[in-house]
């Protein structure tokens, strides 16, 4: 089963092709500038070449819903939606912050934390076990603070994600780990999207919305304005 996967969610404009399990290709490029809607079908294009196969071949497409950039998220789930339509395949929704925990698990940790940078102090996160990924406590976006995460103090955690470097900077967390270089990946919505898969759990085309978690700010703002 070949499978389309799409994650837009953040800096990281990012497309993989597997077969089943196989991961076939990935192209992937972080830019400050949010490049997605620039990048998007070029690199789908570039790894469907690098993968051998023809868009014909896809039997389903599996995109990272978010939380993230809302622009990003549009622009993803706008392309997985079309491609499902014009294809006629399943639509698989994974939450991007699972994308992020895979190549941490099984290292030791206790926990998992990713941190994506919702501007301010503020970030997108969740808690994930160290040696199951079994997510912990759901989805949130969070206010950093000097209080923050204290419950992890007497355990190995790790932080990943754009997020983390202003957490490394405020957490009172001497013991924790982070890592700032690491981005939601459509390489790992594999594993994810083949369990979705075998449970026959795929998305309503018509009426799926990313997982925006919060309202976009600059139409509230403009609002205010009028």
């Amino acid at each position: 089963m070949k499978i389309l996967y799409i994650e837009t969610s953040s800096k990281n404009c990012s497309v993989a092709i597997s077969d089943k399990e196989k991961l076939l290709c990935l192209t992937e490029e972080v830019s400050e500038n949010y490049k997605q809607s620039e990048s998007l079908h070029t690199f789908i294009e570039w790894a469907l070449e690098g993968a051998g196969i023809s868009i014909k071949e896809i039997e389903a497409v599996s995109l990272g819903k978010g939380p993230g950039s809302y622009t990003g998220l549009r622009i993803g789930a706008s392309s997985a939606k079309g491609f499902c339509y014009g294809l006629k395949v399943p639509l698989i929704a994974v939450n991007s912050l699972e994308t992020m925990i895979e190549p941490f698990l099984n290292l030791n940790y206790d926990f998992v934390i990713p941190l994506i940078d919702a501007r301010r102090m503020e970030v997108y996160t969740a808690v994930y076990d160290g040696k199951t990924g079994k997510e912990m406590s759901g989805t949130e976006a969070k206010i950093l603070d000097e209080t923050s995460f204290q419950e992890f103090k007497d355990k190995k955690v790790i932080f990943v994600g754009d997020g983390a470097k202003k957490a490394k900077e405020i957490l009172q967390l001497p013991s924790a780990e982070f890592n700032e270089t690491i981005y939601p990946s459509a390489q790992y919505l594999i594993k994810k999207s083949l369990e979705k898969i075998d449970k026959k759990e795929f998305e309503d085309i018509a009426y799926f919305e990313p997982f925006y978690l919060k309202d976009f700010h600059g139409v509230k703002k403009k609002k205010s304005e009028d």
